[in-house]
């Protein structure tokens, strides 16, 4: 069948329409959402402080719970650690998700692939410019929800890692809290391990 030049050119416009409407269509899209759940299933690991002392010059028992609680003040103040307060909250594992199912780009691409190459297809061929416009569009989808995927696992690692320097950051300041009351409570005259 020969087209007419008027039918090339009300196609070429109908063509172009359609790749500007699908244009405006996917740059209304908003941006991926991704939503963050808190697993308590990882419970931190307790952070010990215990120190044993005992007396070596014969201190009361009084004189013992004195000292101790003095070298508790100095040793909270040298190290900034206070082993008294519980942590802010309990260690949470942050998991990132997106927000939408996952394949759900890969299903709008197919569909919306279809639609774009039944349209822009010869009228003869209407189906065969649908199934490549879906493949087109499935592949397009599937790589942005692979995307999507990638990018939730780096936000993940992200809070594993700022969770991990936390951890590290406490456990240094128990250290020197530990070290400071041992110095404190060999000074006053215990020995202590």
């Amino acid at each position: 069948m020969n087209m007419t030049p008027r039918f090339k050119i009300a196609r070429i416009w109908a063509s172009g329409l359609l790749v500007i409407c699908s244009l405006l269509l996917t740059s209304c899209a908003q941006p991926p959402q991704y939503e963050e759940i808190q697993l308590l299933e990882s419970p931190e690991p307790r952070i010990s402080t215990e120190i044993y002392f005992y007396p070596k010059l014969g201190q009361s028992v009084a004189q013992q719970d004195r000292d101790r609680y003095e070298c508790y003040l100095w040793a909270t103040e040298q190290s900034g650690f206070d082993p008294s307060t519980p942590p802010l909250a309990p260690h949470q594992r942050i998991v990132v998700r997106p927000a939408q199912p996952e394949g759900q780009s890969t299903v709008l691409g197919a569909v919306t692939g279809a639609i774009i190459g039944a349209a822009i297809g010869s009228p003869h061929d209407t189906g065969k410019g649908a199934v490549i416009g879906s493949m087109a569009g499935a592949l397009i989808g599937a790589a942005s929800d692979s995307a999507q995927q990638q990018e939730a696992r780096a936000m993940t690692r992200g809070y594993d890692r700022l969770s991990a320097q936390r951890a590290a950051a406490t456990e240094r300041k128990a250290q020197n809290y530990r070290r400071a009351m041992k110095a404190c409570l060999e000074g006053r005259g215990y020995s202590v391990r």
